[in-house]
């Protein structure tokens, strides 16, 4: 029987070091050397998760990135983007006038640069240093991005955030989804992009079936395919919401948590 083991990455799949652990890494290899599929479902953009996706040799074994909460769909044996969802333009100006009388940061991304509105907060600094790219300000954010973007993320204090994220809702809940993947980290994506919707997408094209789907997050942006898999998994370093919405929750991050997942679920 076919099965899939979908991971976020950041508090999911490595440690608080931001590391995969060997034991974990070679647990994943070994599911992958059985026939079994990897997705990484995250809300870094690609080139944030290439570093993971090389470590894992999912080009080797046929494993999908789903990058940016589900916006893209990445091929990792072909490289090729096999479904994509863009952020609608005309929602920019008001997205930074919002970002800026709120005093949050806002950014994109843009090949293998993150682009900001703003002189970056420690938020933005750390979002660039997570997905190991650089940031470059923009005098003119509204001018500047005149490319094809797959979400806009801002950044706040998390007791901030959390009132921006509903204040935002308001506004854009007909013309985008808002959500927290961290309580800092306040995603603006396509209407109805979230993990869930994508891996809806690409799993029949795998031939494996939601029943036999196996999520493992930790974050908010998580909730959604946790709630839609076969089994979700919350892991034991989980934001208390993501553990109220699975149907188990493993050992934390830093105790090589997916081991045990793998060991309950597929062996």
């Amino acid at each position: 029987m076919k099965k899939a083991l979908v991971l976020d990455i950041d508090g999911t799949l490595t440690n608080s070091k931001k590391e995969i652990t060997p034991a974990t890494r070679l647990a994943i290899q070994d599911l992958m050397k059985r026939g079994q599929k990897v997705i990484l479902a995250s809300g870094r953009p690609t080139p944030g998760m290439l570093k993971y996706e090389k470590e894992l040799e999912l080009e080797r074994y046929g494993g999908y990135l789903l990058s940016f909460n589900g916006a893209r769909i990445v091929d990792c044996y072909t490289g090729d983007i096999i479904y994509q969802r863009l952020l609608p333009l005309p929602l920019l100006p008001g997205l930074y006038r919002f970002a800026r009388d709120n005093g949050c940061g806002l950014i994109t991304y843009l090949g293998d640069e993150v682009i900001s509105a703003f002189p970056p907060d420690k938020y933005v600094e750390l979002e660039a240093r997570i997905n190991g790219l650089p940031v470059r300000e923009v005098d003119n954010f509204i001018k500047f991005v005149d490319f094809d973007i797959n979400k806009c993320l801002m950044t706040a204090e998390s007791e901030k955030a959390e009132r921006l994220e509903q204040e935002l809702r308001e506004q854009y809940s007909d013309r985008a989804d808002i959500y927290r993947s961290e309580p800092y980290f306040i995603e603006v994506v396509p209407k109805n992009v979230n993990k869930a919707e994508s891996l809806d997408k690409i799993l029949p094209v795998l031939g494996v079936t939601r029943e036999n789907t196996v999520c493992c997050g930790d974050g908010f942006n998580d909730i959604s395919m946790i709630k839609y898999a076969g089994v979700g998994v919350a892991m034991g370093n989980a934001q208390q919401a993501v553990k109220e919405a699975a149907d188990y929750v493993t050992a934390s991050n830093d105790e090589d948590g997916l081991i045990q997942v793998i060991e309950k679920f597929f062996i």
